[in-house]
């Protein structure tokens, strides 16, 4: 068996979420554990698109044993309409396998977004994003009220996970939420291994 890491798992367009997940994952490896970035490739509306297996840039593609193997989860997406993104959903939606073996229950996980603007659905994007993790018996965490970051924010941070409100750079509060989010689910996917 490997060692233990957590799982970062998501889906940027404009890379915005990207960065997110990058402040993410220095928080998992704050606490001592393992942060494995991957990503999921882009679908077409109109016919399912081939793409390579490895991406031309980037983190790379995650895999089904990717998410089996994971100690803890960090899902993260751009909002659409108040929802994940299609890629995202699209990759989860397949993911029916390890739900009937149980490869996910009691794993902590956390959900992260991205929005263009500061009331464009990021609370109902966390909130379906967690949807799927709670079918698969994940362990659903969010950020508490103890980071000072969430009630001095005025750009992204909520208590459902960590997002951002569309700029070049994530603000500080951003920042320390996103690494706060991260650390607690290596904490718990540290005590629960």
């Amino acid at each position: 068996m490997s060692d233990p890491y957590v799982l970062v798992l998501y889906y940027s367009r404009n890379g915005h979420v990207k960065m997110l997940a990058d402040q993410i994952a220095l928080g998992v490896e704050s606490a001592g554990m393992e942060a494995r970035l991957r990503t999921v490739p882009a679908i077409s509306t109109v016919c399912e698109v081939s793409e390579s297996d490895i991406p031309d840039q980037g983190d790379i593609y995650c895999s089904q044993q990717d998410l089996a193997d994971c100690s803890g989860l960090l899902l993260g997406s751009p909002t659409r309409f108040g929802n994940m993104a299609a890629p995202l959903k699209y990759f989860i939606d397949g993911t029916a396998g390890l739900w009937m073996n149980g490869a996910l229950i009691d794993k902590p996980a956390g959900v992260f977004s991205s929005t263009s603007s500061l009331h464009g659905g990021q609370e109902s994007t966390l909130l379906s994003m967690m949807l799927p993790l709670l079918h698969h018996g994940m362990l659903v965490a969010g950020i508490p009220y103890s980071e000072a970051s969430l009630t001095a924010t005025k750009t992204g941070g909520t208590p459902y996970g960590a997002t951002h409100v569309e700029g070049d750079r994530l603000s500080d509060d951003e920042i320390r939420l996103c690494q706060a989010q991260g650390k607690r689910i290596a904490e718990l996917a540290t005590r629960l291994t």
